[in-house]
C-alpha cells in the first residue's frame, strides 16, 4: 500500500541539522547500566505523534507560533537538564533533527498514521550514516508541517539509551520547555549503577528469554523479510468483554494486557503453523519501576529499567487448549519479574561477557505501552490524535492506546507475519471473537479509504 500513499501524499524536507544544548554543558563519558547494554536494545525505535491545528485552548505563548521553531527551542533547553546520551560521550554536539513539509492535510489520512504507519519512511528520515549504535545519533527528531496547520513529530531513538518509560520523561521535559515552564517538573538522573551487575554476579533466576530454542523450523525466522505482511487490530470493550466470557472465572480478573497478549500469542502460533512438538516461548517487557519491586528507581531515571521474562508451551498444547491455558501461562512469565530476577538479568549480561540478546526462534515479545503517557503529550496544541510506536518490529508486538473516530476508545496491537499466516492470524481471530462484532477492527480498512483520496 505503501506505493500507493507516495504517489498522493508526500513530503519535501529540509537539510538534516543539529539541535545543540541551550546553553554549555559538561563534557564527560557516561557508563551505562548492564541491563542498557545488552543486545537486546541495540536497535533504535520510531515513535509518531500527530497533531491537530492549534485550539483555542493554546497557552498564549504559542499564538501564532510555528510548531517547528517552537520544539527545536524546546529541544535545545531539554538537552541542558538531559546527560544521559556502551558508554555514552556527553560531548554537546546535539541531536539530529529534521524540518518538514506535507502536501496534504490531517483528514487526508484516514487511519494512515496508525500503526503500521505505511509511510513512515516520510515522516522519520533515516539520515545515511545514522542509524547505527555507535558513533551515530542517539536521537533523530523529525517535525513536519501539515497543510491544514497540524504537525507530526517523528522520534527515532537508540534503545540502548532509554525504556519507552525514560522516552516520555524526556518527550515531557520538551513538553514542558514548549509551553512556558521555567524549571522542570521532573529532573533528570544518571544512577546507572542502580541496574549494573553485583560483585561478584550471582545468576540466580533461570532466563529462559535469552536461551534460544531448538525447533525443527520456524516460518517466521525463514520468510523473506520483503513477503512479511504488517497489520494492526483494535480490541475495544465489546472485544474485550467477549474474549473474558471465554475464561474460566478464576482467570476473569485477568488484565487486559494478559487477556490480549494470551489472545495474540495463541492465534499467531496457529497461524504460523508449526511442528505441535515444537516449543515457542512468550517473553513479556515489564518494568522495574513500579513500586511492588522495591527498587527505588528514581523518578527521574531515564535508562532501561526493564526485563523479559519468560515462559514455554509445547505447539500443540497452546493450540488446542482453550485461550485461559495462554492466558495462565502469560501470568505466570509477569509473576516471574521481580527485584531478583532484574538483577540476576544485570548479573548475567556480566557473566556472559558478550551481552546476549533476547531468543528469537520460537519467541514472541509484547510490550504494553498503552499507559507510558505518549498519549497525553501536549505540546500547546493539545494531545495527539496518536501517539505510539509506529508498528510491529520483528518477533515484537506493542500495545498502544487508540481512539476511534466514534470516541471509543480501546487498545491497537501490530503484528508482523508472513503473509499466507497473516490470513490465518486474522481468520483465527475473528473466530474466537465471533458475535462482538461483524469484523473485526483492522487498521488497514481504514487506509483503503485513504488510498482513494
Amino acid at each position: 500500500m505503501a506505493p500507493k500513499f507516495s504517489q498522493v501524499l508526500s513530503v519535501t524536507r529540509q537539510a538534516p541539522e543539529l539541535i545543540v544544548p541551550a546553553r554549555p554543558t559538561p563534557r564527560e563519558l557516561k557508563q551505562l547500566s548492564d541491563i542498557d547494554d545488552q543486545e537486546s536494545f541495540r536497535f533504535h525505535i520510531p515513535v509518531i505523534f500527530l497533531y491537530k491545528n492549534k485550539s483555542a485552548s493554546s497557552p498564549p505563548v504559542l499564538k501564532e507560533k510555528d510548531p517547528v521553531n517552537v520544539i527545536k527551542e524546546a529541544i535545545s533547553e531539554a538537552l541542558v537538564s538531559q546527560p544521559r546520551k556502551l558508554m555514552v560521550d556527553c560531548n554537546g554536539e546535539g541531536i539530529l533533527f529534521l524540518e518538514a513539509e506535507a502536501n496534504f492535510k490531517l483528514e487526508q489520512l484516514g487511519g494512515a498514521i496508525q500503526s503500521p504507519c505505511p509511510y513512515l519512511e516520510q515522516l522519520t528520515y533515516n539520515v545515511p550514516g545514522s542509524e547505527g549504535i555507535l558513533g551515530c545519533p542517539l536521537l533523530l527528531i523529525q517535525v513536519t508541517r501539515l497543510m491544514c496547520g497540524g504537525f507530526t513529530l517523528a522520534i527515532r531513538f537508540n534503545h540502548t539509551m532509554c525504556d519507552a518509560s525514560g522516552l516520555v520523561q524526556f518527550v515531557k521535559t520538551i513538553e514542558e520547555m514548549a509551553r512556558g515552564a521555567n524549571t522542570l517538573s521532573i529532573f533528570p538522573v544518571w544512577q546507572w549503577e542502580r541496574l549494573c551487575a553485583r560483585n561478584p554476579p550471582q545468576v540466580t533466576s533461570v532466563h529462559l528469554e535469552y536461551e534460544e530454542i531448538n525447533n525443527n523450523s520456524d516460518t517466521f525466522i525463514t520468510t523473506n523479510p520483503n513477503e512479511m505482511d504488517h497489520k494492526s487490530f483494535y480490541f475495544g470493550p465489546k472485544e474485550v468483554r467477549v474474549l473474558k466470557n471465554q475464561l474460566p472465572l478464576h482467570l476473569r480478573n485477568c488484565s487486559t494486557f494478559e487477556l490480549l497478549a494470551a489472545c495474540m500469542w495463541r492465534c499467531r502460533t496457529i497461524a504460523l503453523q508449526l511442528d505441535p512438538k515444537d516449543t515457542v516461548q512468550f517473553s513479556c517487557l515489564v518494568t522495574a519501576r513500579a513500586k511492588d519491586y522495591k527498587m527505588d528507581i528514581p523518578s527521574g531515571y531515564y535508562g532501561n529499567a526493564v526485563a523479559f521474562p519468560a515462559v514455554h508451551s509445547k505447539v500443540g498444547a497452546l493450540c488446542n487448549n482453550p485461550l485461559g491455558y495462554a492466558v495462565a501461562l502469560v501470568k505466570k512469565a509477569k509473576a516471574e519479574m521481580s527485584e531478583e530476577h532484574i538483577r540476576s538479568a544485570a548479573d548475567l549480561m556480566e557473566v556472559k561477557g558478550r551481552r546476549p540478546r533476547h531468543a528469537i526462534k520460537g519467541n514472541y515479545i509484547v510490550s504494553d505501552l498503552s499507559k507510558v503517557g505518549f498519549d497525553r503529550i501536549d505540546l500547546g496544541w493539545g494531545k495527539p490524535v496518536f501517539a505510539g510506536i509506529a508498528g510491529a518490529k520483528s518477533i515484537f508486538s506493542f500495545l498502544n492506546r487508540y481512539q476511534k473516530e466514534d470516541g471509543e476508545t480501546g487498545t491497537l496491537i501490530p503484528i508482523r507475519l508472513p503473509g499466507p499466516s497473516m490470513k490465518r492470524f486474522e481468520e483465527e481471530l475473528k473466530r474466537m471473537i465471533q458475535g462482538s462484532t461483524e469484523d473485526l477492527f483492522d487498521i488497514t480498512e481504514t487506509r483503503k479509504i485513504a488510498c482513494k483520496l
